[in-house]
């Protein structure tokens, strides 16, 4: 078997990456503006997640699938044009399905279009590998991406409004943490979740590292 098939990551590595090795929010640290602005309650996180991972996975397939085609010169305008399209299709869908879903995303639904998230995987791994690993990628990535979303505004929303999709956790004497709802809770909350991320990455590094030390002893010996 050659080594660099050897190697190579499995269908499942790559959908699974986005999730958690290369999430791109507590990992990569990308996307940290919409992550930021429409966190406060839950609802807006799963309707922003779902309509990035569309706009990720549709011009992802797309980009892999006209790859050998767009003219190098050319590929970043024609990936932006290709994007903005599906980003268009979700803006109306949410007009559609929801005035008020869609009047408390605001602009950030047409920003889209420059999510660096976005424009990097087309770029950077779309535009070349094939439809099936790119479409993989794509879809991990928006999953890990709605995760982190959820992950940041659940706890916004339950601290700071009391309730979860709307509906009442606690009873009338709570007192919500307004700052939550703040632009503030969401840098605290993002925070916090950034240097769980760091720990458990360094700890996993620690123990892959020992457990190299343990098994070069085992040989050595």
């Amino acid at each position: 078997m050659p080594e660099n098939a050897k190697h190579a990551p499995s269908d499942m590595d790559t959908f699974l990456r986005g999730l958690w090795e290369e999430n791109p929010v507590f990992v990569m640290v990308l996307g940290t503006c919409p992550t930021m602005a429409v966190s406060n309650t839950v609802m807006n996180c799963f309707a922003m997640g779902l309509a990035a991972t569309f706009v990720l996975v549709m011009s992802s397939a797309l980009v892999a699938m006209f790859r050998n085609v767009i003219p190098n010169q050319v590929r970043i305008a024609t990936f932006i044009v290709i994007i903005a399209t599906f980003v268009t299709i979700v803006d109306y869908a949410i007009q559609a399905i929801s005035l008020e879903l869609y009047a408390s995303l605001g602009a950030f639904i047409q920003l889209i279009v420059v999510n660096c998230i976005i424009l990097g995987r087309a770029e950077a791994y779309a535009s070349k590998n094939t439809v099936w690993k790119s479409t993989l990628d794509a879809l991990g990535m928006g999953l890990g991406f709605t995760i982190a979303l959820l992950s940041l505004g659940t706890i916004r929303e339950v601290l700071g409004s009391g309730t979860f999709l709307g509906f009442p956790l606690f009873g009338p004497h709570f007192e919500p943490w307004a700052l939550m709802i703040l632009p503030p809770g969401g840098f605290f909350v993002l925070g916090g979740w950034l240097l769980i991320f760091s720990w458990w990455r360094a700890r996993a590094a620690r123990k892959t590292a020992r457990r190299a030390q343990q098994e070069q002893g085992v040989v050595a010996g």
